[in-house]
């Protein structure tokens, strides 16, 4: 992992987080439900209606003291496996106190406990070993200290088990479904996030566009008009090194706004036409309308891309693009530049502008040149085939 990414930080309710259940937020509510039972057995054996056996009381007293101070160890630094010998002691503990009220007190209900302790908080491994050790818990109490038919501890433990097999694979669904819901919610929590993302750029460009991009790029074109007519060549260098920085903020502007959406999205058609338009100086003011990336299929996408490179190559030289228009309806996609250059309103076309018009882009788009006030405006079209409704 590169030093500075950071590993993500273990969810409360983690089992394969260290020292999860015996500490970390909640170890409260996660506690305390389940001493109150145990204590409330050990009470129990107040109600015996005939002698304990002090052995086994204290057995069942010592285990359950094991348990409580397991939650002092410093579960981070143990094996990831020592954990399932807490819900087992306390199934040690729940024998020797069934066996100290007697198989007929009712105490064995208290069995459920650790099983529900480690399907709540434990791996589904460990739920197994103590399903496996509840099992055995039943055996033993069916064979002391009063013997039993065979038919009453086969049915003791074949009962036992699904009913210890049901709650255990129900309740660890019930966690899986829980995880499952938390990742959904954080996937779409993300898409939320990114279509957020995407409307407050479309809304920064549209207010960039009509007001600040179009401004900073009539000063641009201002400054250059002003430095033809400079006479001092310092002078000259000077606007020109201002112009030059107006069409760098541009640039910067542009990509800032724009280049949201390529990092969210991938390359698109947007994308390949921006870095087209970088390289021409002043950077022209670009406006995109519709679905510009995904109107087109990938091979007319790059033939129209190839176009317009190929046009930016002969028109460059000679006439200065002023602006480019990308519109995408339902029925056709079109791309538009005009430039400006001083001989638009009269005489014959250049030859440049001829090769342009004169070109075949590819099959399915057009291409029609016309005069523009000060200059000329070469459009591409590409009709859209229609979905069947």
């Amino acid at each position: 992992m590169p030093p500075f990414q950071s590993s993500p930080p273990a969810r409360v309710g983690d089992p394969d987080q260290p020292g999860y259940p015996f500490r970390g937020l909640g170890l409260l509510v996660r506690v305390a439900p389940f001493g109150v039972i145990a204590l409330l057995a050990e009470a129990s054996l107040a109600l015996s209606p005939g002698p304990v056996p002090a052995w086994q009381v204290a057995i069942s007293l010592v285990l359950l003291g094991a348990v409580a101070a397991a939650f002092a160890l410093p579960w981070a630094r143990l094996p990831g496996w020592l954990p399932v010998l807490v819900p087992l002691a306390y199934t040690g503990s729940v024998l020797a106190l069934i066996l100290a009220a007697g198989s007929t007190s009712g105490v064995g209900i208290v069995l459920l406990v650790p099983l529900i302790w480690t399907a709540l908080y434990h791996r589904r491994w460990e739920s197994g070993c103590i399903l496996a050790a509840i099992i055995a818990v039943e055996v033993v109490i069916s064979l002391t200290p009063v013997t039993v038919a065979a038919d009453v501890i086969a049915r003791r433990v074949i009962f036992w088990a699904a009913l210890g097999t049901v709650l255990a694979v129900a309740t660890h669904e019930l966690r899986d479904r829980g995880s499952r819901a938390q990742r959904e919610a954080a996937g779409l929590h993300a898409q939320l996030t990114d279509l957020t993302l995407l409307r407050d750029r479309d809304r920064i460009a549209a207010d960039l566009q009509d007001k600040v991009i179009q401004q900073v790029f009539s000063v641009g074109l201002s400054l250059q008009s002003t430095a033809m007519l400079a006479s001092q060549p310092r002078v000259r260098e000077g606007i020109l090194a201002s112009a030059d920085a107006l069409d760098q903020v541009l640039r910067l502007t542009r990509d800032a706004v724009f280049g949201l959406e390529q990092r969210l999205q991938g390359r698109g058609l947007r994308a390949e036409i921006g870095a087209l338009f970088e390289q021409v100086s002043p950077a022209p003011e670009i406006s995109f309308t519709g679905p510009v990336d995904g109107a087109l299929d990938p091979a007319r996408a790059t033939q129209l891309v190839q176009a317009l490179q190929e046009a930016l190559q002969l028109m460059t030289p000679h006439a200065m693009p002023s602006r480019f228009t990308a519109v995408s309806t339902d029925t056709c996609y079109t791309a538009e530049i005009e430039t400006t250059w001083s001989s638009a309103d009269s005489g014959p076309l250049p030859a440049w502008i001829a090769q342009i018009a004169s070109s075949s882009p590819g099959p399915g788009i057009s291409v029609t040149v016309n005069h523009a006030a000060g200059g000329t405006r070469v459009t591409w079209s590409v009709p859209l085939l229609q979905r069947p409704g």
